[in-house]
């Protein structure tokens, strides 16, 4: 008896660091945002009852076993795919994530088809400068059908027999930032008409050469798909479209071998996230086609502030794209593609808030790390009870405090 009681706590020692192991890799693997302590926590707690339970050996025995099993099929890591023969084509290569991933495949072996805006411009300047003769430059406009089936005769050419491995759908626009009723209808338009309609387009032409491969799509989408950013509605709301229809084509693509997955970033520097000309023209842009009425109700200061917090955010963004470009990487090459990614620090610790909290704290957690705005609308200023911020140097006072204080988790231009 005494035997049994000594190898019991010999499998349960065991077992607590096989479970615990198995346990952490397990939740980062299927819920990609749950805080370590959450999984160790879980382990704790199951050994802890285990041992309360005083199971026979025997029973011990079948624990440890199937403890070894998990161990060995979530915690320890599978050798990725060999990169040998595999090409993979990649939308929006101009700058940020795409031209980063065009040079990462290049020099990993990758056969790599890139499109850009502009075949003259500095990003596929760098590109034909820094990568080998295997990687083809395409200007593709996806917005423009004519356009996407030209890159796709071109591509087909250029493979001949060889298939298709991966599409990378990297290409995103947010054309501004504001309260859903100050955003222009342009504006919402203008990213549907990439984030969604331009990446729909690209997927649909290219679905035939993925299905042939069973290959992979890869999908960059943003958190602010998920969660309701504050002036941020018009990006968001097309990338909420999009994370829902590559959900879908996920389920539907299961019979034909394709894996689908999709990326969620942080905020990271990448397109005109950080260029100040940018913003200013799209802010005059929005000053200009506003409404009278509602200028004088919000008043141009409350515009000024948003657009100003923005950027000073933008600044602070992550210029290390290396976190995203590794989730990449793994989705086209790991033999069990994780469904969703979510790169770049504080994402995990957002999704773990903003999905298994109350309303309540999600929503003051939302306010406090992306828009603290401290400027009321004019109209609401003018009621009694409100504090007033007249002028643009308090304006300028409390958006400094707030860049002190706070970390930005928008997802940056793609």
């Amino acid at each position: 008896m005494e035997d049994c009681a000594v190898s019991f706590w010999i499998y349960i020692g065991v077992m607590s660091i096989l479970v615990g192991g198995a346990m952490k890799k397990f939740l980062a693997f299927h819920i990609g945002a749950m805080p370590s302590m959450m999984a160790w926590l879980g382990a704790t707690l199951l050994v802890e009852r285990l041992c309360a339970l005083c199971m026979p050996a025997v029973l011990a025995r079948l624990i440890l076993c199937v403890s070894c099993w998990l161990y060995f099929t979530w915690a320890t890591p599978k050798p990725l795919l060999p990169v040998e023969g595999k090409a993979v084509f990649i939308t929006g290569c101009d700058s940020g994530f795409g031209n980063a991933t065009a040079k990462r495949l290049d020099a990993m072996g990758f056969e790599v088809f890139a499109t850009v805006l502009n075949l003259e411009g500095e990003g596929a300047k760098h590109l034909r400068r820094v990568c080998s003769s295997c990687l083809t430059l395409l200007q593709v406009d996806i917005t423009q059908p004519q356009q996407v089936q030209q890159a796709l005769l071109d591509t087909k050419a250029k493979l001949g027999m060889r298939d298709l491995w991966g599409l990378v759908n990297n290409a995103g626009l947010c054309v501004n930032i504001g309260d859903v009723e100050l955003c222009l209808m342009s504006n919402y338009r203008g990213c549907m008409e990439v984030n969604y309609f331009g990446t729909l387009n690209v997927t649909r032409a290219f679905l035939p050469l993925l299905r042939q491969a069973k290959g992979r799509i890869v999908t960059i989408s943003s958190p602010s798909g998920e969660n309701p950013f504050p002036c941020l509605a018009a990006y968001g709301a097309s990338k909420a479209a999009l994370n829902l229809l590559i959900s879908t084509l996920r389920h539907e693509l299961k019979p034909w071998g394709v894996k689908v997955s999709t990326i969620l970033p942080s905020a990271f520097k990448t397109g005109q996230s950080s260029n100040q000309e940018y913003w200013e023209k799209q802010y005059k842009n929005q000053i200009q086609n506003l409404p009278t009425s509602l200028l004088e109700e919000y008043g141009e200061e409350y515009l000024l502030e948003t657009k100003e917090l923005f950027q000073s955010y933008a600044k602070k963004a992550n210029e290390d794209l290396s976190p995203v470009i590794n989730t990449i990487v793994d989705a086209l090459l790991s033999p069990q593609p994780q469904v969703r990614y979510y790169a770049g620090s504080g994402v995990t610790l957002m999704y773990f808030i903003c999905s298994y909290l109350p309303f309540s704290v999600s929503d003051k957690f939302l306010q406090k790390v992306f828009v603290q705005k401290k400027v009321m609308p004019r109209v609401l200023r003018k009621q009694p009870g409100l504090s007033l911020i007249n002028n643009n140097n308090s304006i300028k006072e409390n958006m400094n405090n707030s860049n002190n204080n706070n970390d930005s988790f928008t997802k940056s231009i793609d």
